[in-house]
């Protein structure tokens, strides 16, 4: 069925609930997404023959045409599905005076959370990054905390991400005159007011109904550059057109198998002024994040779906080119004048592969790559030619510094802020970001550094950063945040009688 200029009516669009033929109402517009069912069913059969986008307050009915903008939206940009599907499968208007209706329910376990969100300490009372996670934990919807605190497997990876800065310690320098303490530096050629970076993190509308508006105008506010999502809840033209004047963005591209869509997204971003491409090359199939899975963001009836759900993260992100090599690095450089960094390097012969690829960075989590390129390529950090950037585990100024003063340009900082807003919006992400500049202006005055310069390698004792068992002291403030992994259950069994 192509365009038509009658609007069609919502016991129409009813019919087309199945593999065979799905069709969903997003905003008011009909869509044919049986295409799509290959990658993500399951989320997308949950919408069939629905309305997947507005909640209103009517009486309950089995409809067949559902409102229910709480999900959709949190996990589809306002652009997903023009700029994926073709023409053809626009199908048109509908009569939203003909679509059956329902009545939100709110459950108990909902109201609950709504009450502890009411009881929030007021913001001055958050002292660290750590207690902006506290408070997440507390007043999340419990399907937005497990996808926002989830690592793959174990987890094991993402805690020593942590546990790592533990195990490096300073050698603070004394008698330096640190009246005046500088901690402002440049990414890429482009000034920030610290060595850090907002990271790229998905689905930020399920922690706040402005997802990562909230990070673009908090970053604006306080001269740090933002990495723009490929997985955001908000459009790319959304979160571009949110910018202060001036301000500086970067994107993360999970690069697509249709090498067309990834072109035309690459070249939109650099007309749209975004200053460097973070291609993500660590995550050909993404992990599997069992907080995330055991969700399944499920359909209300379990009938119309048959397999299992695998979390939000691979529901989203079945287009992801596993292909994907070192070869294409040519086409990337043949697209864009973009600087190009690889985003999740792993060891250092990639590194070093990357810098004589000739490109402008890796973001990496191996402190032994700095020692190698030096050996293998004469190269010293920071160096604006090659720039070395880490993210995860991060939580204090202490953790940006030592990173800064083993070579890295900055580092990326991503959950903290996604707690932050998700428990005060805007507002929680300014306060995140003061709270490090204090802590930057104590440290490197505790540390001896007068500017980043200064914050050298003779600074910090890294002899036991390869040492996986080597004790250290309990961080007593992220243990009580993380939420150990839970095996299957037996389902509660009711007595009848």
């Amino acid at each position: 069925m192509a365009n038509t200029s009658k609007p069609l009516t919502g016991k129409e669009v009813a019919l087309h609930n199945s593999r065979e033929s799905c069709w969903i109402i997003v905003h008011g517009k009909v869509y044919d997404v049986t295409d799509f069912l290959d990658g993500g069913s399951k989320i997308i059969l949950k919408y069939a023959g629905k309305d997947a986008t507005y909640v209103t307050p009517v009486p309950k009915c089995h409809a067949a045409n559902i409102h229910v903008r709480k999900e959709y939206d949190p996990i589809h940009p306002p652009d997903a599905i023009t700029t994926n599907l073709k023409p053809e499968k626009h199908l048109g208007p509908v009569d939203l005076e003909t679509v059956e209706k329902v009545q939100e329910t709110i459950t108990d376990e909902e109201r609950a959370r709504q009450a502890r969100f009411a009881a929030r300490p007021p913001i001055s009372e958050i002292l660290n990054l750590h207690d902006f996670e506290a408070i997440a934990r507390m007043v999340m919807p419990e399907k937005a905390w497990a996808y926002y605190s989830s690592a793959a497997d174990d987890e094991i990876t993402n805690r020593e991400n942590h546990a790592a800065f533990h195990r490096i310690w300073f050698r603070p320098r004394i008698l330096r005159d640190v009246t005046k303490v500088d901690w402002s530096t440049t990414i890429l050629g482009h000034k920030s007011s610290m060595p850090l970076y907002i990271t790229a993190t998905a689905l930020g509308k399920l922690g706040h109904p402005d997802g990562e508006l909230n990070l673009t105008r908090a970053a604006a506010e306080h001269g740090v550059i933002q990495m723009i999502p490929t997985l955001a809840s908000c459009s790319f033209d959304e979160i571009v057109d949110a910018k202060a004047p001036g301000q500086v963005q970067f994107l993360q591209l999970y690069v697509n198998r249709d090498r067309e869509i990834t072109k035309r997204i690459v070249q939109h971003a650099e007309k749209r002024g975004i200053q460097g491409l973070f291609i993500t090359v660590d995550a050909p199939q993404l992990g599997r994040r069992e907080k995330d899975m055991r969700q399944k963001f499920e359909a209300e009836d379990p009938s119309e779906v048959q397999q299992a759900g695998q979390g939000a993260a691979r529901a989203i992100s079945s287009f992801i080119d596993t292909s994907l090599n070192w070869s294409d690095m040519q086409f990337f450089k043949s697209i864009t004048k973009m600087p190009l960094i690889l985003k999740g390097v792993q060891c250092w012969e990639d590194a070093l592969e990357a810098y004589d690829t000739g490109l402008a960075g890796v973001v990496l989590s191996n402190h032994g790559v700095v020692a190698k390129l030096k050996e293998k390529r004469g190269l010293s950090f920071p160096n604006e030619k090659f720039q070395l950037f880490i993210d995860g585990g991060v939580r204090r100024a202490t953790d940006v510094i030592k990173a800064v003063a083993l070579g890295a340009t900055a580092v990326g900082v991503g959950r903290p802020f996604l707690y932050a807003f998700s428990s005060y919006g805007q507002e929680g992400v300014e306060k995140a970001l003061q709270i490090l500049h204090d802590e930057f202006e104590m440290n490197m005055r505790l540390l001896g550094a007068r500017n980043i310069g200064e914050i050298v390698p003779e600074m910090v004792d890294v002899s036991n950063i390869h040492l996986h068992t080597v004790p250290v002291p309990s961080d007593n403030l992220y243990e009580s945040n993380y939420e150990r992994l839970q095996g299957v259950r037996i389902k509660e069994i009711k007595n009848k009688l």
